[in-house]
């Protein structure tokens, strides 16, 4: 849920001050442009932008009217302020300098004000503005400036308080919002107040603004995300009761025909969550609920928790119908796909099947890992389905997998105590031949003749 100011139309400014806004945001995004960079700017603009980058807050103010420029504009301001989101001090003093001595703070346009008081809530910044915090006084001026209590500006100002991690002063949106501006809060206002909640891990407070947002504007298709964001926040707190409370509000929701639609953050919590308590029940209705009659489309990350859930329970024929659901759905099956369910196979000890894995797995360019190379070549071993042990040898020493030299030891102490057929070492060594390893091959052999 992502709530940012309204778009002006697009041009050159416009289009580095969301480079400048992301990499302010951002801090492993490159350095805020300088004014060579900015070339193509207005010369106003760009004398206001190297004044903000490069002077100290303290003679900022000294700086600008030393400048001597006249006329500066609503959208002069506006050009300033997308560009100086990497300098929130500087842009508020220019702001505050610019409605003093040119425009009269009553001229400045309500995209500014969205602006500024944006540049301070990614910075963390409030005490700047006059009149903006706290919230009450905010709601005050907006009519002296041109904003009519909008309700755009009011998100604007909830997005930065949350933002700036700021949850008590979010919250208390709700009853200010109520008394000052005489309406409610719209569904986008309870998306942030929501996004606020889950940012500071407040369930509880998710669940009083969610009982809020129920009462004040009702339960509507708008605001799908935020029922998303919650249920998701819900199922992945500590409580005990945290499963059976998000079953009760998904509940409360399908009532109403407003479940998340899509729900994939939802479903990956939930079904986490399942697997965790070894609740298959309720982890296959969930999967039938979205998958089956919504169509969402799981990605990979979902079908391996329901694999390792299935698996956990010994669905072994599940799996196989997952993994063809998979590859149905444009999914090939990743490497930790195969070791999940070729180590349910071994611990099964259904060696055919994970022999059958194994190849399969092997053909995809797949390879176990330390765990299943170990155990699966013990118990082909033990099993004597020397093949598949050669198989398996074969495929530790071309790829260099772990533990090499466990497996090496482990070979040559199953093959001292068994006669081998010739067949069998011949194949031992056309395997090492091919991966132009028969040296290998030529030591174990003497390991194993000298037992």
């Amino acid at each position: 849920m992502s709530h940012h100011l309204a778009k002006r139309p697009s041009d050159n400014a416009t289009t580095m001050a969301s480079s400048a806004a992301k990499r302010a945001r951002d801090p492993s995004s490159p350095a805020f442009p300088t004014n060579k960079e900015a070339s193509e700017l207005p010369h106003k603009t760009r004398i206001f932008y190297d004044i903000l980058a490069s002077r100290a807050d303290d003679d900022m103010d000294a700086a600008l009217d030393e400048a001597d420029i006249r006329g500066v504009t609503t959208a002069d301001v506006e050009q300033v302020l997308h560009l100086s989101y990497a300098h929130p001090h500087a842009a508020a003093a220019f702001f505050h300098w610019a409605g003093h001595w040119h425009l009269g703070h009553d001229n400045h346009s309500p995209y500014s004000w969205n602006l500024v008081v944006d540049i301070l809530g990614a910075n963390r910044l409030f005490t700047r503005i006059p009149g903006c915090s706290p919230l009450k006084a905010f709601m005050d001026d907006m009519p002296r400036y041109g904003m009519a209590r909008d309700m755009s500006a009011l998100n604007s100002f909830l997005s930065a308080l949350c933002r700036a991690d700021r949850l008590d002063d979010a919250r208390a949106a709700i009853p200010v919002a109520h008394a000052e501006a005489g309406t409610l809060l719209d569904a986008d206002s309870y998306a942030i107040l929501l996004e606020c909640c889950e940012a500071a891990a407040d369930t509880r407070g998710a669940r009083d603004v969610c009982d809020e947002m129920v009462h004040d504007i009702g339960v509507g298709p708008d605001n799908m995300p935020a029922y998303e964001a919650f249920l998701a926040m819900l199922v992945s707190s500590n409580s005990s009761m945290a499963l059976l409370e998000a079953m009760y509000y998904l509940d409360f929701l399908n009532k109403r025909s407003c479940s998340p639609g899509a729900g994939e953050r939802f479903f990956c919590a939930v079904v986490a969550v399942h697997l965790e308590a070894g609740e298959l029940r309720g982890a296959t209705y969930l999967w039938d609920k979205f998958v089956g009659r919504r169509g969402l489309v799981p990605d990979m990350e979902m079908y391996n928790t329901m694999i390792m859930l299935q698996g956990s329970l010994g669905h072994v024929e599940v799996i196989v119908d997952y993994l063809d659901d998979m590859i149905f759905n444009g999914l090939v099956p990743d490497t930790n796909t195969y070791n999940v369910f070729l180590l349910i196979l071994l611990e099964r000890r259904e060696l055919h099947k994970a022999a059958t894995i194994f190849s399969e797995m092997v053909k995809n360019e797949c390879w176990p890992n330390e765990g299943n190379c170990s155990l699966a070549l013990r118990l082909f071993l033990d099993a004597r389905y020397w093949e598949t042990g050669i198989r398996i040898w074969s495929c530790v020493v071309e790829n260099g997998l772990p533990p090499l030299e466990e497996c090496g030891n482990m070979l040559v102490s199953k093959l001292k105590d068994d006669k081998l057929s010739s067949s069998t070492l011949s194949k031992l060594k056309l395997c090492m031949q091919k991966i132009k390893k028969r040296d290998i091959y030529d030591d174990l052999l003497r390991k194993w003749e000298a037992h």
